[in-house]
């Protein structure tokens, strides 16, 4: 059977989540129609003035969360998060503490609702994204990330800026979300940046966000639900962004944590129409594969267009990785680290008496995997349930496999221990 694997508890309930591992990231708001990055408004320096242009023309039209709902569930994902709010400050729910969200554009409606419920009837969970950053806020202090740093009046800028206001804003919101779309899933805090200093303008952290009533105000409502530990203090989740764990993620303490890999598709978060470094489907695979075999979750990203719907990029991402999760999800749900250490060019994951060998480099005739011999009772192709024969040769198992590599972008095999 599998170790017993001892992770750190959590406040908020994680037994769905390392269960379903796989889930979709939505980036999606004003950004999406200059289509060059979701941090443009920081990157370019942009004044509200200019940017309010895209508030004056966000019409999504094609805007069809049925269809995203149905995209994600066939790509193999259980759960999702949608940006309610990211950076720029613009709401895509409808809250009443702010006239800057989506049903004063041309949307003319709460997009987020619409989310919820077409995820929901899908079965998938769903949670929020919701930016601790606010570069529209009239109470948040411009600082060294903030598109104003560099105005030659940027310090007079901050002249009655009550970031204690704003704080109050932040739980004012997210009670909203937690209030008045059912039961959330997920609060995926981004992100504190207290060591942050530029031309004397100090980052934000925890105190600044008064994470602790933050915090305290999404657990009264909903005492299960899975926050991430951006705030700066930690709770259920920890995120590593953009890059791939070899190992499972460890605390300060040395505890196992439970944590989810955010990915993208390609360099951006948001749409970014001209943008050319997509992952081929073979690494988005290979990645989804080795979070689990270090005990973690992918959450992996879509950045829909400004019209609303997924880009042709992204549909044909997330058709491969389904087409591959059809035949071999059963690899990664329910999976975990494997007890035994895996050869070079395979990844192991494991679900109880079930070994998962994930072959990244398909061998010559045979494949040879240290430490099983005695351990396996049977073994099979896990695409079809072919039988593969083996041998024991002192401490190894021999898999035998056929010459041709089969159709799959990733071959797996599925050992029955003993």
């Amino acid at each position: 059977m599998a170790a017993n694997w001892e992770v750190r508890k959590t406040p908020g309930d994680t037994a769905w989540f390392t269960n379903d591992r796989f889930g979709m990231f939505i980036h999606w708001g004003l950004y999406a129609l200059p289509a060059r990055h979701e941090w443009i408004k920081n990157i370019e320096r942009i004044k509200e003035e200019k940017y309010d242009k895209y508030f004056k023309y966000f019409d999504p039209d094609l805007y069809d969360p049925k269809a995203w709902a149905r995209e994600a569930k066939n790509a193999g994902m259980k759960y999702a998060v949608l940006t309610s709010k990211h950076h720029e400050g613009f709401c895509l729910f409808d809250s009443q503490y702010t006239d800057y969200k989506c049903t004063n554009t041309p949307a003319g409606r709460d997009l987020v609702r619409e989310y919820v419920e077409a995820f929901r009837a899908e079965g998938l969970r769903v949670g929020f994204y919701y930016s601790l950053i606010d570069w529209h806020h009239p109470d948040f202090p411009v600082d060294g990330l903030h598109p104003r740093r560099d105005d030659e009046n940027a310090r007079e800028l901050n002249e009655g800026r009550d970031m204690k206001r704003y704080a109050k804003y932040m739980r004012d919101q997210v009670t909203e979300l937690l209030t008045n779309y059912g039961k959330i899933d997920i609060l995926w805090f981004d992100f504190s940046y207290a060591d942050n200093n530029y031309n004397g303008f100090k980052g934000k952290g925890r105190d600044d966000w008064e994470a602790e009533e933050l915090i305290a105000t999404a657990r009264a409502i909903n005492p299960g639900i899975i926050i991430d530990n951006r705030t700066e203090i930690e709770q259920d989740l920890w995120t590593p962004e953009q890059w791939q764990p070899t190992e499972w993620q460890r605390d300060d303490e040395g505890n196992l944590v439970v944590w989810e890999a955010c990915q993208t598709f390609s360099g951006s978060w948001g749409y970014h129409r001209d943008e050319t470094s997509w992952k081929s489907p073979e690494m988005l695979v290979r990645m989804l594969v080795n979070t689990v075999s270090c005990g973690g979750n992918l959450l992996l990203n879509v950045g829909p267009t400004a019209r609303g719907y997924f880009d042709y990029r992204a549909v044909n991402a997330l058709q491969a990785i389904g087409d591959w999760m059809h035949y071999n999800g059963k690899s990664v749900y329910g999976c975990t680290q494997a007890e035994f250490a895996a050869p070079t060019d395979v990844r192991y994951t494991q679900n109880g008496g079930r070994l998962y060998v994930h072959i990244y480099a398909y061998p010559f005739r045979d494949l040879c995997l240290p430490g099983l011999a005695g351990k396996v009772d049977y073994a099979q192709f896990l695409h079809d349930n072919s039988e593969l024969l083996f041998q024991e040769k002192g401490d190894d198992l021999v898999v035998s496999v056929p010459p041709l590599k089969p159709r799959v972008i990733v071959p797996v095999i599925e050992l029955m221990l003993k």
